[in-house]
Formats: C-alpha cells, structure tokens, sequence
C-alpha cells in the first residue's frame, strides 16, 4: 500500500540555530499528527545544506516528541563513525522511540566533506563496506568478534541492544540501476531522486533482481521518490511560498562546491534548477493547491511504480506555520491518493 514519508536536508533557513532546530521540531509533530509514516534526516557536515550534522542527538528529540512517526537518517555516513560508536547509538534510538527507528545508510556523496573529516573519498567505498558489515554483526550479536583491514573487536559485550529484531528496517539512497542489487536482495527500502523516466528504471531494476532472488512480490520493500512539495488553500499561495524559500535552500545546496571553485556536477544539478519554476517544469517538484498536489502524486505514482512518496515539506526558509499547513492539506488528500493506488493494483 502506498506511504507518505518526509525527508529532510535541515538545511539553513536564515534564522538562528538554535530556532531553526526548535522551528523544525514543531513541524516534525505535525507529521506524527497528520499520519506521516517516516521523517528521514540527511547528514552532512561544515555546509548550510546541513545543519543536523550529528543526526542522533536531533532525532533523540524526535524520538521523545511523537508517538507513532518512524525516524531516521538518511543516511548515516558510515565511514564518518566508529562503529561501536553507532552500534550504541542505533539501540539507544530505536530503544527510545519504542522501535521507531529507521537505519539508513551510506558511504556519502561530498568529497569535500570526507576531506573534512580526513577521509580519502576515492577509497571511502571499501571503509563503509567495512563499517556495515560490523553495525550489522554488533546489532545482531551479543558479543562482537570482527577481523577485518580497518576495524578488529574481539568478544566486545553488546550490552544495548536494539527493539526492533533482528536490526531496526534498513534504508538505501538508490541512485542507479547497477546499485540496486544489493537492497533488493537484502530487503532493504530505498529512496530515489530524479524524474520520472529514471525512476522507473530505478524500481523496474530494483523488482527485477528481486524476482531474481527468489523474493515475494507480496513483501516488497519502500520504493520512494523524493520532491520538494508546497501544499497550500491556492496555488497562487504555494507558488508564492515556493518561489521564496526554494532559492535559499538552492543557495545552501550549491554552496559547499561554490565555495571550492567547483560546478555542482552535471549529474546532481540537471535535477535540480535555479528556480522552483524551472524544478516544477522538468517535474522534480510540486506547490499547488490540494488538487494540484493530489494530481501529482498520482501521475508520479502511475508512471515510476513506486509505493512511497515523500515530500520535502520544510526548505529553505519557509516558516514553520507553511510546512504545518501543507502536511495538514497532504494529509487532507492522502486516503485520495491511497485509494485510488489500490483500485489501480486490484
């Protein structure tokens, strides 16, 4: 059945820090109010795109907040963290929240950032292979025995463990076909970014290769795609909060390669236009009024197969009382969308 999720950069809104994070929370209780199914939190480090950079420290206040809204980061930077370190950390969350949490992960995409943090991103793949294989074993195990070229622990007591058994649900940023192998054979959710046609042989691929593994179409994993969503009484109304805040969250987007004297890359800017006019005109995004909106998940649904769509409600500077107001008017239109989903799939 389709499911409705937020993902979220925490990027740099214009007001200060300590607001933005207040401001955030806010909304994120609108979410678990208004039937939101996960927040996913993106990490990054020493750029405006985002300011969580310590991903569990704001989602212990998620976790404390709501009551039913699942939660995570998407993703952790593996290769940013001692994995002991984020073994602990993963049961101490999704012990908090009653087994709320979603464990998303990653290598990451910033070469700047790794740099930052004195990792070589060329050969950061093979860290984070490294790294999953140990937050894997730790959470699954109650003593951790691990040989390996970057970590070693040998009977290391796993004293926490997590709620969810075997491992809290496993989230994957999907972004090519050649990737898909992997979280379709180990039941992994993913999330997609990009337009249409290429997020139809995103999740044509991921079915494929599950089918290939034996597994069960009735037990498919989230398939989402991610867009910048404005939901307001008009479109006139959304466009206009759209057209502000989308150049602010556009400016902490491209800032961190400005600052190198580097282009953002072909592969990551042709998503992702200098105006929301420009996003909504290649379909990358929506601000409209309940119906615009509405017809445009579905048409995203019909035409890429996915069964989760997530909206980036709060960006930019858009004010916290606009994103409150869209996700009550999404969830206005949900069971609409639902609805007609499984009539499509019946």
């Amino acid at each position: 059945m389709l499911k409705f999720g937020v993902f979220d950069h925490l990027d740099d809104s214009g007001v200060p820090r300590g607001e933005q994070y207040a401001n955030r929370l806010k909304v994120i209780q609108a979410y678990d109010a208004n039937g939101i199914y996960g927040y996913h939190l993106a990490e990054h480090h020493c750029t405006p795109l985002g300011t969580g950079a310590s991903p569990g420290i704001f989602l212990s206040a998620v976790a404390q907040l709501t009551r039913k809204l699942r939660f995570g980061p998407l993703v952790y930077l593996l290769p940013f963290y001692h994995p002991l370190r984020l073994i602990e950390e993963v049961c101490m969350l999704d012990q908090m929240s009653g087994g709320r949490f979603q464990l998303g992960v990653g290598r990451g995409v910033s070469p700047f950032e790794a740099a930052f943090y004195g990792i070589d991103f060329s050969t950061s793949q093979e860290l984070y292979h490294e790294a999953y294989q140990v937050l894997m074993k730790g959470l699954q195990s109650e003593v951790l025995d691990f040989a390996g070229e970057h970590f070693n622990f040998s009977k290391i007591p796993m004293t926490l463990r997590p709620a969810q058994q075997p491992h809290p649900p496993l989230w994957y940023g999907l972004s090519v076909p050649e990737n898909a192998a992997w979280p379709a054979q180990n039941d992994v959710n993913v999330i997609m970014l990009g337009l249409r046609p290429r997020i139809r042989i995103l999740v044509e691929r991921y079915k494929l290769e599950r089918t290939m593994a034996g597994k069960s179409a009735m037990t498919t994993p989230l398939m989402g795609v991610s867009k910048h969503v404005v939901v307001a009484d008009t479109d006139k109304e959304a466009l206009a909060i759209a057209r502000r805040a989308y150049p602010k969250w556009f400016e902490s987007f491209k800032w961190l390669w400005y600052r190198n004297g580097v282009d953002v890359p072909p592969r990551v800017s042709e998503n992702y236009p200098e105006s929301f006019d420009g996003l909504m005109d290649i379909g990358n995004g929506i601000a409209g009024s309940s119906k615009t909106v509405r017809d445009f998940i579905r048409d995203e649904v019909d035409e890429t197969g996915i069964n989760y769509f997530v909206s980036w409600l709060a960006f930019g500077d858009m004010r916290p009382e606009e994103s409150i107001r869209s996700v009550e008017l999404l969830s206005s239109i949900m069971p609409q969308i639902t609805m007609r989903s499984l009539e499509k799939a019946s």
